[in-house]
């Protein structure tokens, strides 16, 4: 077997090799290592998996005690305290730390339309109630809207400030992801949190979405690039100015070189970005990848975090 396609099965199987680039770091890391849901999220759409079983894998297959939930697969469920307690116990039982819930379908609190932005953020408290339930340190939301940007950015400043507000009596922080459009540039979606003006209300900076636009006259794409990219935002100068205002990073990953590293993104770089600065919170795993399996994904991501983690 060559090198190569050992070291990468290797990370698949689990074991260590003795080979500087996956060995195991006997120091303590400079952070700790999450799951997003989402990159299971093939598996919840089909049905091959359920909600409820998601923290339980995240112990059970890849020994991580720090998960992320999205809102897309228990939409109907922010206010049924049954399932939430459900939810809960499942999690207390795995010893996992809930950390946020990611809220996406509930309007946009950047629309430039006062009535269906207000609807928007009374769509997003019950959501920070839930995240109270849950434990949850943090929602993390869209500043998405139609418009120019600078009426979009004034609106989605002032949605996040009431939502701000809403949530200190929760001990809830509101998170921005830069998430396509607008939210992709960082230096916008600074103004924006500096504009809320609120210690709970951040950002999520995330490894990849930084795809402004994918064609020059659409500006609603979500990060993706299977089109190609006609605006991107530098990823790298990207994240390190959302990192002063991160209350939790996103390690987006896709895919990886028979080393294991990951191609579109150069994680060495990324940690070490991170470790410069004061950041010191969870980095979860974001894998949204199809060349590899759901859980092989995770499992090179993580390799990469652990590796780069000292």
């Amino acid at each position: 077997m060559k090198r190569r396609d050992f070291v990468i099965k290797s990370i698949l199987a689990g074991s260590v090799v003795s080979n500087p680039i996956i060995a195991y770091h006997k120091q303590d890391p400079f952070f700790e290592i999450g799951l997003a849901q989402w990159s299971l999220n093939k598996s919840l759409k089909s049905g091959k998996i359920d909600n409820l079983d998601f923290a339980r894998i995240a112990r059970e297959k890849f020994d991580i005690g720090i998960v992320e939930y999205v809102n897309q697969f228990f939409i109907n469920k922010a206010k049924d305290k049954k399932y939430l307690s459900e939810m809960l116990n499942i999690s207390n039982d795995n010893g996992i730390v809930n950390n946020l819930i990611m809220i996406d379908s509930e309007g946009n609190l950047g629309d430039t339309n006062n009535r269906r932005r207000n609807k928007a953020i009374n769509n997003h408290k019950k959501w920070i109630e839930a995240a109270k339930f849950l434990g949850c340190s943090h929602i993390r939301v869209n500043a998405a809207g139609d418009g120019s940007e600078q009426e979009v950015s004034k609106n989605a400043s002032e949605s996040l400030a009431a939502l701000g507000e809403f949530s200190f009596d929760y001990d809830i922080n509101v998170i921005v992801e830069n998430h396509g459009g607008y939210s992709s540039n960082a230096k916008w979606l600074v103004e924006v949190i500096k504009n809320a003006g609120l210690k709970n209300v951040g950002t999520l900076p995330d490894f990849g979405n930084f795809c402004i636009r994918s064609t020059p006259k659409d500006l609603s794409d979500w990060g993706a690039t299977t089109s190609g990219c006609a605006e991107e935002y530098d990823r790298y100068l990207g994240v390190e100015e959302l990192l002063p205002y991160a209350l939790s990073v996103s390690a987006k990953s896709n895919d990886f070189d028979s080393d294991g590293n990951c191609i579109e993104t150069d994680f060495s770089r990324m940690v070490n970005i991170i470790k410069n600065s004061d950041y010191r919170g969870y980095i979860s795993i974001e894998y949204e990848g199809s060349n590899y399996s759901e859980e092989e994904g995770i499992r090179l991501t993580k390799s990469l975090l652990e590796r780069e983690a000292i």
